[in-house]
């Protein structure tokens, strides 16, 4: 497992053509999980970019293969916005990197990735959100919990086309098996989406192995019932080892504020309790 960034930290982000202020504030947490010899999850936090890259279990260096995705993309700093193209450039690069461990092995080595960036679209903050795989993006305000991103996987195709529901998809001997990843000397392709910038918004962003343990509905439950992002990371990875605890785990939390103190360092600083 690698980790780039802080574990607990916030950042002040002031936004393009307006007054206000925003802190973000996030906690990431990491488990090998009860059943498996290896954490092959990855994770980096540095503003303006958050990402879980999971390692593709049953093949060679999977954790090798998360670590030069998130690598590269840690390597994005000094500067408060990034865009797409920013991402893929990162993104390819990793594929470079990763093809180089994979062509030691017969079966090739690739990884997930998921995340959210900061980006400004016809002058407005947004969250570029992004995804290669089957780990996801959720995005959590007023009440309301919505996934952002869509499973590249075999089961998705098939509850897409109606051959399945999504429940039968969790229990489907298919149901790691993805159908995009970074790796194999294919071009990543990662899909888009813009959400606004607000606050009052509580970002997740996971491995499967949290999915693969919660529902929806468990997942919604933790992040309404908890005030922090790093009590929010502690009780979700607890409840997915207390469900099985079937495959590494990882999670990151990013809540949105209106700053309280406007005159904030603008670097990442370690939260005080």
């Amino acid at each position: 497992m690698t980790q780039i960034g802080d574990s607990n930290a916030h950042v002040s982000v002031v936004l393009p053509g307006a007054a206000d202020t925003l802190t973000l504030t996030w906690s990431l947490l990491s488990d090998r999980g009860n059943k498996r010899a290896v954490n092959e999850d990855s994770v980096v936090a540095n503003p303006p970019l958050f990402a879980v890259a999971d390692g593709m279990g049953g093949h060679s260096a999977g954790d090798i293969a998360s670590a030069a995705v998130v690598t590269r993309l840690g390597d994005i700093t000094g500067r408060a916005y990034i865009d797409a193209d920013t991402i893929d450039r990162a993104l390819e690069s990793a594929r470079a990197d990763i093809d180089r461990v994979g062509d030691e092995s017969v079966l090739g080595t690739g990884t997930t990735v998921t995340g959210v960036a900061l980006t400004v679209v016809d002058g407005e903050a947004q969250w570029a959100v992004f995804n290669i795989g089957d780990s996801r993006v959720y995005f959590f305000a007023d009440g309301e919990l919505e996934q952002i991103t869509t499973d590249h996987s075999v089961v998705q195709e098939m509850v897409a086309a109606g051959l399945i529901t999504r429940e039968q998809a969790d229990v489907h001997p298919d149901s790691n098996v993805i159908t995009r990843a970074v790796g194999f000397h294919d071009k990543p392709v990662p899909d888009y989406s813009l959400i606004p910038v607000e606050p009052g918004q509580r970002i997740l962003i996971c491995s499967d192995g949290l999915t693969k343990e919660l529902t929806d509905h468990g997942i919604r439950h933790y992040l309404a019932t908890t005030e922090s992002a790093e009590r929010a990371v502690s009780e979700l990875v607890a409840a997915a080892l207390a469900n099985g605890g079937r495959d590494n785990v990882t999670v990151l939390v990013v809540d949105v504020s209106v700053a309280v103190d406007e005159t904030e360092s603008t670097r990442p600083s370690a939260r005080t309790p």
